[in-house]
Order: C-alpha cells, then sequence, then structure tokens
C-alpha cells in the first residue's frame, strides 16, 4: 500500500514537473519583453533578419490569449520588410494581423500605403491630379475673377490718370503724378497689407475680395497710365493741330483722333501687365483669400504632396498662355491695317 501511495506520487509529482516544463516553454509564458528588446538591439545593429526571425516566433494568439505581443511583431516586421523594399513581405505581414482584426487601422491604411507604392508612378501622379483637380479649380475660379475684375478697373484707372498726367490743369497733373509715383513706388504687398489690415483701424473694414480688386487695380492703374501717357504722346502733335483746326475741341480730339491710334501700341506692354497680372493674384493669398495658389498651397501642406504645387504651376502656365494669344490676336486686329 505504502508503495502504491510513493508510486503514485511519485508519477503526480513527474506530471506536474512535465506540465510546468511544458508551460515554460508555451506562448504564454514567452518573455515578449525581451524579445523585443533583443530585435531592437538586432536592428540598431543593422541585422534586420535576426530581428525579423526573432519576431516570428510570436505566434498566433489562442483563445483569451493577449493579442498585442502579436500585432506588434506583425506590425514591425512588416516596417523591417518595407525598410527592405520588400512590399508584398510587408502586406503579407499586415494581411496576418488583418486576417485576425479586419479593423485595425494601423494594419489597414500601411496595406493601403504599400499598395499605392506597387502602382505605376504616372497612375499615382493621375490619382493625385484627380484628387487636387477640384480645389484647385475653386482656386482658379478666384483667379480669373481677380483678373477680370481688375482688367475692367485698371485701364479705366490708367486713362484716367494719363489724361491727368498731360493735363494742363497744375493741381490736376501733381494730383495724377502723386498716385502715380506712390503706387508704383510701393511693393503691391505693402498696398494690399494696408487696405485690408491697415484701413480697419481707421474705421473701415473691407471684405477679401473688395481689399484685392481695390489694392490690384489702384496698382496696376498707376502702371497702366504711364504706358497710356507715353502711347498718347507718341502721337504726333500735328494731329492735335489738325483736329483742331477743323474745329475739334481737345476732348472731341483726344476721343476721335489721338486716343483711337494709340490702341495698336498699347496692346504689347498692356498684354504683358495682364499676364503679370495673372501671377501678382498669387499675392493676395496673404489676405485671406483662397486663390489658385492659396490652395495649392493648402493641399501642398495637407499631403506634403508635391503634385500639387506641380499642378498650380501648370494652370499658370495654361492661363498665361491662354491670354498671350488672345492679347496677339487682338495687337493684330489693331495694326491690321498697318499689315496691308
Amino acid at each position: 500500500m505504502n508503495v502504491s501511495r510513493n508510486y503514485l506520487m511519485s508519477r503526480a509529482f513527474a506530471a506536474l514537473f512535465l506540465l510546468l516544463a511544458l508551460a515554460g516553454n508555451s506562448p504564454a509564458a514567452m518573455d515578449y519583453d525581451q524579445l523585443f528588446r533583443q530585435s531592437g538591439d538586432l536592428m540598431a545593429q543593422g541585422d534586420l533578419e535576426g530581428a525579423l526571425k526573432l519576431l516570428r516566433q510570436v505566434p498566433l494568439p489562442a483563445a483569451g490569449e493577449e493579442a498585442a505581443p502579436f500585432v506588434s511583431s506583425r506590425m514591425q516586421a512588416a516596417r523591417i520588410h518595407a525598410a527592405q523594399e520588400a512590399p508584398d513581405k510587408a502586406i503579407a505581414a499586415c494581411q496576418e494581423v488583418l486576417k485576425l482584426y479586419p479593423d485595425n487601422s494601423e494594419a489597414r491604411n500601411f496595406v493601403a500605403a504599400l499598395q499605392a507604392q506597387l502602382k505605376p508612378r504616372w497612375h499615382t501622379i493621375l490619382s493625385d491630379i484627380v484628387r487636387f483637380l477640384p480645389a484647385l479649380a475653386k482656386g482658379t475660379i478666384m483667379t480669373l475673377l481677380l483678373v477680370f475684375c481688375t482688367i475692367l478697373v485698371s485701364p479705366l484707372g490708367g486713362l484716367l490718370l494719363a489724361l491727368g498726367r498731360i493735363s494742363t490743369l497744375r493741381p490736376i497733373s501733381a494730383l495724377c503724378w502723386f498716385i502715380t509715383w506712390f503706387f508704383r513706388g510701393t511693393p503691391l504687398l505693402l498696398q494690399l497689407f494696408f487696405i485690408y489690415y491697415g484701413l480697419p483701424s481707421l474705421g473701415i473694414t473691407l471684405a477679401p475680395l473688395t481689399a484685392a480688386v481695390i489694392g490690384l487695380g489702384l496698382n496696376y492703374s498707376a502702371y497702366l497710365g504711364e504706358i497710356i501717357r507715353g502711347a498718347i504722346q507718341s502721337i504726333d502733335h500735328g494731329q492735335m493741330e489738325a483736329a483742331k483746326a477743323i474745329g475739334m475741341s481737345y476732348g472731341q480730339a483726344m476721343r476721335r483722333v489721338i486716343i483711337p491710334q494709340t490702341y495698336k501700341r498699347l496692346m504689347p506692354p498692356v498684354g504683358n501687365e495682364f499676364i503679370a497680372l495673372i501671377k501678382d493674384t498669387a499675392l493676395v493669398s496673404t489676405i485671406a483669400m483662397v486663390e489658385l495658389m492659396r490652395a495649392a498651397d493648402q493641399l501642398f501642406n495637407t499631403y506634403f504632396n508635391i503634385t500639387a504645387l506641380g499642378l498650380a504651376a501648370a494652370i499658370y502656365l495654361l492661363l498665361t498662355t491662354i491670354f498671350t494669344f488672345i492679347f496677339e490676336k487682338i495687337e493684330y486686329r489693331a495694326g491690321i491695317y498697318e499689315h496691308r
């Protein structure tokens, strides 16, 4: 009886010892912290394959077991494969996580980024263009609105300044000279800042679009005023004398004889100014207006993708090309009788 009891006790201890030994080698008892430290040391030493072997020792979690070590090991392995420029293996590591946890955002986003890398470069650029174009199109519409408003305002303002500069009335001539001197002599950006940020201190608050149109209109009126004045004064003085000789007043002579002859001389410099205007509208982004340049800058700061800036440059080139073509046609039509 004692022998049987001793035998059973010895067998029980042996079984317990075996269970403890098996438990010591089981995944639950694995020291994951030490394993991750060792893999980190190997990565620091440049032994990426050794680190991958250690990370692969983390098995699938059993029912009720903590899954964090498994997820961490596979995501770390995916990052190592990505660093080795092996996106297929990296995606496979992420897929192991997604099989257990389909809603794991880290693995899902990493797979999406890796799959994007596998696509041809042209496909990536095309998808970026499709994604960025709507926002840039809205900015382009605002840019064109600014350009057309300035084109409507500045020629009239430039004509008034030009006529004022050549006027025989000294106060009017001096005033027009001062306006031209001021707006040509100070930066457009400073003028926009003063109109939008400075005038509120004087009790005048303007909307960004209104401030932009006023700033661009005044600035370009000053430049166009000098262009128009030069074109008017380039007409032979005998034209004015002949007009007065047949009974025309000064205003009639300017309107019917002098100014019509200046059109063909105005077109090249005026066209150049309006082409420059398309690019100068980018400055209104500093007064809270979302035009083409501001839209491109916002996209770049959001996605850190150079495609947004490249697409904006292409749109600017397209706009300037169209305006160049239009003004060449106008210039040709203005001097059509000289080409015969």
